[in-house]
């Protein structure tokens, strides 16, 4: 395999892996450091074009990150992201404010010189993605604007092809950004001349070598929910390691309507024995009368790290292998130094028994592809993601007693079958159904009723990091409600169409 020629600096954003993301999909590897590792990484490394992606910090901060400063003296192409453009103006000589007016939080205007080799074939007038507190207020010498945002009042993009810099203050990777791609590969391609060198099928491949040389005469168990996720890791190392592997799925109480059944045909067509180990009493106690999200999540976590445990001693298991993804390692705060957004239950379990992320740098859409790849039927490669801790974080404002996940567990059932009737189900990236416990009046049968309320979202995505909330067609909103509110315990439905950001896909 060829040498990497693309270096992704992380400076803690949470669109960092989106930028690699984005490269593979375009044809492209990279490696994502760390400024500390990157500057490792350097001595021995030549890369045809490094980009210091976005931050949650601002360069006047005492321990903000710093890149290697030597990147400038390699006379390679540097493209500063967000707070990446706002560390290089620091660095050489222009000046970062924080200027209340000048705070751009999702989409924006922005006005470009085309002429400028970045924004080679896009529009003078273009739709960006914007996050940011701090700005450029004046560019480093021997640099010009080459883009500002339709008031004028935030530089949205600086240039100095002589010394080889360009930086943008939105994100060109994030899919909101109308024309980031073309910007990308203006960089890339026509600036740093990089070739094409990534292929799905070669993903498969690196797999496959990696959990080669890490597990060579070992036996290990793979957490497997039936999930595109967990189906496609699961079919893609099976053959290495052939009777030395055993999918575990626990039953936590929390899984939808017949999804055990589901999870037996995929673990079959997997490829993989498959053990369900009957949990949900132990998960229900954990639990308890947590209503905070977060602590609902972690105590899901030690219960879920525990039977992983036993089951690894069970069956003399040297590994656990997670299907945790990119999105995963991010929003628990694990990719760089991303903040926090919520814990996940496969992520940083911090086991007696060590543990393998094989697909911890891919998004969704890339394991959908390896699932086409390794010729998996499309039930797995199209499947909806669900969260691991399930309908327990699909009770809101009230303890997820058995009762409430019964309720959940059904609305769930008769939406899901309403949206694959009405043939819309295909057209979100998710279905999210949650209890919303906060009781309001009602009427039923000419009666006073106080009950709970039902909370149906849909989202559009291709990576997770961002997406759109989907407006349900007025027919099926109205079946949807009709249907729903015919349980006894449930008088209203709301339809959450916020997009993320600011929301998250999950409600909890």
């Amino acid at each position: 395999m060829k040498q990497i020629q693309i270096l992704i600096v992380d400076m803690g954003s949470q669109y960092t892996l989106v930028i690699g993301r984005t490269l593979r999909e375009l044809g492209y590897r990279s490696a994502i450091l760390s400024p500390g590792k990157a500057e490792s990484w350097l001595k021995s490394n030549k890369p045809s074009a490094i980009i210091l992606s976005g931050g949650s910090a601002s360069v006047y901060e005492e321990n903000s990150p710093q890149p290697p400063k030597n990147i400038f003296k390699m006379n390679v192409p540097i493209l500063g992201v967000c707070y990446g453009m706002q560390w290089i103006a620091h660095t050489i000589g222009g000046e970062v404010i924080s200027h209340h007016e000048r705070k751009e939080y999702g989409e924006a205007v922005a006005q470009f010189d085309t002429k400028d080799p970045l924004f080679y074939g896009i529009k003078k007038k273009n739709v960006v993605w914007a996050s940011h507190g701090d700005s450029v207020e004046k560019v480093p010498a021997g640099f010009k604007v080459v883009a500002r945002s339709e008031d004028g009042k935030v530089i949205e993009a600086m240039s100095n092809p002589a010394k080889k810099i360009w930086g943008v203050q939105f994100h060109p990777e994030v899919t909101h950004t109308k024309e980031g791609k073309k910007i990308i590969i203006n960089f890339i391609d026509r600036i740093a001349k990089c070739e094409k060198d990534w292929q799905p099928a070669d993903m498969i491949d690196d797999i496959r070598n990696e959990i080669a040389k890490a597990t060579q005469n070992k036996k290990a168990i793979i957490g497997f929910s039936g999930g595109v996720d967990s189906t496609t890791l699961s079919a893609a190392i099976a053959p290495v390691f052939q009777k030395n592997i055993l999918a575990i799925c626990i039953d936590t109480g929390g899984l939808r309507r017949n999804e055990i059944e589901e999870i037996k045909l995929n673990a079959k067509a997997a490829g993989v024995k498959l053990k369900i180990v009957k949990a949900a009493k132990r998960f229900q106690k954990a639990i308890g009368k947590q209503t905070h999200s977060e602590l609902k999540r972690r105590n899901f976590k030690k219960i879920y790290g525990r039977i992983f445990e036993e089951e690894a001693k069970r069956f003399k298991a040297d590994l656990i292998v997670q299907g945790s993804l990119a999105t995963d390692l991010i929003e628990s705060g694990s990719a760089g130094k991303a903040d926090l957004i919520k814990s996940h239950h496969n992520v940083g379990l911090n086991l007696n028994v060590k543990e393998l992320h094989p697909f911890r740098n891919l998004f969704k859409y890339e394991v959908r592809e390896l699932a086409r790849q390794l010729k998996l039927p499309e039930s797995i490669s199209e499947r909806q993601p669900f969260p691991g801790p399930g309908l327990f974080i699909r009770v809101i404002g009230e303890p997820p007693t058995k009762d409430k996940l019964d309720i959940v567990r059904w609305a769930d059932g008769e939406v899901t079958d309403i949206l694959k009737r009405n043939k819309v189900f295909q057209d979100v990236s998710q279905l999210i159904v949650a209890l919303d416990c906060q009781r309001t009046v009602g009427i039923k049968g000419d009666g006073r009723v106080y009950a709970y309320s039902i909370i149906v979202r849909g989202v559009k995505t291709l990576d997770f990091m961002t997406a759109e909330g989907y407006q349900f067609p007025a027919n099926v909103r109205r079946e949807i409600s009709n249907t729903v509110t015919k349980h006894p315990k449930i008088v209203r439905v709301f339809f959450d169409e916020t997009n993320k950001p600011p929301a998250t896909t999950e409600m909890e």
